[in-house]
Formats: structure tokens, C-alpha cells, sequence
């Protein structure tokens, strides 16, 4: 009897081999036949323009584990195109709760929940999302630039200062991020302003100069600052800075300085400062030679800005030699005729763009330091050319 199950032992392994691979091969059989259904009934929806219930389709064919991750968030980001940002959310959600992706893996799929959330305009779970990646080298950059873009449309310009102080930390030679820390400076003084808090703002602007050497920005506000304390000699050196940085900036800080050395009777140092620069900008020439003219000199004036108008011409300096030739006639019928002219320069003037970005092309009457287009810091400048300067 012993010898008889020794002999049978061997056909009951084979015979349970043999039952286990049937059983198998009917398990892939049923599995196979699940997935072409799926497969042919979403290929029909897709011929049938239905393509979001095909995608459905194709998702349930598609099980989530380490080789189909980036087909899952493919199919979110088709999603988030398509404007179904609930879909997008979900699919991009159910894929971080999963145990079965690696750590990287679960970080591609946070950065697009984070954009999900942003085009949804879930700002607070954005910032959230974006704040876990920032240990994450290799979407630091990512993550990064979206917290600006989050901080700058909340105006949250204390939280954009500490991120920029923590990336200098890490990248200590950025240019763009000193010129960042000087715009938010800036931002954040005008809302002290607003706020009526005079001195923290002063201190503010001061610290948008330390940080930065080359931007204007500051110099600027701290003009205009002085000039609401009516500090007009402070202001005028304060915008005698301007063209030392930037010299298509002079055109914006001319009317300031102006304005102060009608103030305090300052013509002389209104003209020491734009002596070097008089012939780079119709702001500046224009003011020269209304300098030579309040000297009672008006021909050399009108002869110095024919001059200029040839090697530069402008609608503005046009109109600024109309007002000089005015000066010299007494003769009613040609002053009121200049007049007229000078009228319709001024509506020309005024219909033609005043700045432009030199990033997007983006141009408008009013200065934005912030790009609304490209959304790009310090891209737009004063127009140049016979519209502008």
C-alpha cells in the first residue's frame, strides 16, 4: 500500500501542475477578453467623438502602479486642458495616495496637482502643494516660480521675501533673485505707505538699495517719497541716481526733478545732473533747452533743439519747438494758430502707447514694474521713437 502512494505521489504533482496552469491560462483568457472589451468599446467612443467617455474607458483598463504613473498623470493633464479641473484634481489625487509610486514619482505628481489647483484658483492648496516640493531638488525651480506667481496675485509680499531669502541661501550669485528682493521691497513699502506707516517704508526702500545696485525702482520711489515730505533737494538726489543705472529710465525721472527745481529754485542743479545724459532722450533735451530759455536765451534754445530734432526726432520735441517759436512772435493770429497745434499733438501724444515690454511686446499709458502679460519684473521701459522718447 506504502509503495503504491510512493507511485501515485508524482501523478498527483503533475495532475495539480497541470489544473494550475489551466486555471492560469482562463484567468489571462477572462483578464484578456476584460481589457479588449474595454479597448474596442473606447475605440468607439473615440470614432464616436466622445472622447471623454473614452478616456474613462481607458482608464479602467490601466491599473495604477511604478510603470503606469505617467500614463495616469497624461491622462489629468488631458483633463486640466480639456478645463475639466475636477477630473484633472481627482486623477492627480488618487495618484499620490498610492503606496505603490516612488517618492519621485509622487513628486511629478504634485507638481501637477499644484497646477490643477492654481488654474481652479485654489490658491491656499496650491501653496501648500508647491511649499512640500520645495525640498525637492529637482522641482525646486518649479515650485519656486509658482509660489512667486501665487504670492505676487495675493499681494502676500512678506512670504515672497522669505522665499527669495531662502533661494538666495542655496543660490547666492542669482541676479534675478536680488532683482526679485528688490521689487518686493518696493511692493511692500507702498502698502506701508498706504497703511500710513512713513518710516517703515523709508527703511524698506533702503533695504530694496542694498539689495539690488542696478535697479531703478527704488531710487525712484524714494524720489517720489521725498517729494510728498516736500524734501525736494533730498528727492533731486535721490533721482540723480537714476541715469547712473539705467539710462532709459531718465525720461521717467526728468518731470520729478523738474518739479523740484521749480520748487526750490534749483535750475542750476537740475542742470548739472542731466548735463552728461541732455542728449539721450526727448525728456532730457526738451528740459535743457527750457533751462537755456529761462535764461531769456530763447534763440539758442530754439536753435540747440532744432538740432536735436534732427538727429532725434519726437512729437514731444515738436511741440516743445512750437512753444518756443510762440515765445518769440507777438503775433496773436500765429500764437493761436500754434496753440491749435499743439493741442492736436497732445491728443496724438496721448492715443500712443507710454511703455513697453521688451519680453512679450506688451505696451500701455500706464508703468506696471510687473509685466501683466509675461508677468516678467522690470521687462517694460518707456517707449522709444518719434511716439516716445
Amino acid at each position: 500500500m506504502l509503495e503504491l502512494l510512493f507511485l501515485l505521489l508524482p501523478v498527483a504533482v503533475a495532475y495539480g501542475w497541470v489544473m494550475g496552469r489551466n486555471s492560469l491560462r482562463r484567468a489571462q483568457r477572462k483578464q484578456s477578453s476584460i481589457l479588449s472589451n474595454h479597448y474596442y468599446k473606447g475605440l468607439n467612443l473615440l470614432l464616436s467623438d466622445q472622447a471623454d467617455k473614452a478616456v474613462d474607458t481607458f482608464m479602467k483598463m490601466i491599473s495604477v502602479n511604478t510603470d503606469t504613473v505617467e500614463t495616469h498623470i497624461a491622462m489629468g493633464n488631458f483633463f486640466r486642458h480639456r478645463g475639466e479641473l475636477d477630473r484633472a484634481i481627482r486623477v492627480h489625487q488618487n495618484l499620490i495616495s498610492r503606496e505603490e509610486i516612488n517618492g519621485q514619482q509622487q513628486a511629478m505628481a504634485l507638481v501637477e496637482l499644484g497646477s490643477d489647483y492654481l488654474l481652479a484658483g485654489f490658491l491656499e492648496r496650491a501653496e501648500g502643494v508647491f511649499l512640500q516640493l520645495l525640498d525637492n531638488d529637482k522641482h525646486f525651480p518649479v515650485a519656486q516660480q509658482k509660489l512667486f506667481n501665487i504670492y505676487q496675485v495675493t499681494k502676500e509680499w512678506h512670504k515672497a521675501l522669505e522665499l527669495a531669502s531662502r533661494s538666495l541661501k542655496i543660490t547666492p550669485n542669482d541676479e534675478v533673485m536680488y532683482l526679485y528682493l528688490s521689487h518686493f521691497y518696493c511692493e511692500q513699502a507702498l502698502e506701508l505707505l498706504q497703511e500710513g506707516d512713513e518710516k517703515e517704508a523709508e527703511r524698506t526702500l533702503k533695504k530694496a538699495i542694498l539689495v539690488e545696485g542696478k535697479e531703478v525702482r527704488p531710487w525712484l520711489e524714494l524720489g517720489k517719497f521725498s517729494i510728498q515730505k516736500e524734501q525736494y533737494a533730498l528727492a533731486m538726489d535721490y533721482l540723480a541716481e537714476i541715469p547712473k543705472r539705467d539710462i532709459d529710465w531718465l525720461s521717467e525721472a526728468i518731470p520729478l526733478l523738474e518739479k523740484c527745481a521749480e520748487k526750490v529754485d534749483a535750475w542750476d542743479k537740475l542742470d548739472s545732473i542731466i548735463e552728461p545724459y541732455w542728449e539721450k532722450c526727448a525728456s532730457s533735451y526738451i528740459a535743457k533747452v527750457k533751462i537755456i530759455a529761462l535764461d531769456k536765451d530763447s534763440r539758442t534754445a530754439t536753435e540747440i533743439l532744432l538740432k536735436q530734432l534732427k538727429q532725434h526726432p519726437t512729437i514731444r520735441g515738436f511741440k516743445a519747438l512750437l512753444g518756443l517759436y510762440a515765445d518769440q512772435t507777438e503775433d496773436m493770429v500765429i500764437k493761436k494758430s500754434i496753440e491749435e497745434l499743439q493741442l492736436l499733438m497732445d491728443k496724438q501724444i496721448s492715443q500712443r502707447p507710454k511703455y513697453h515690454c521688451h519680453s512679450c511686446g506688451f505696451s500701455g499709458r500706464q508703468l506696471y514694474w510687473l509685466c501683466p502679460s509675461c508677468k516678467n519684473w522690470s521687462t517694460i521701459k518707456p517707449v522709444v521713437g518719434i511716439d516716445g522718447e
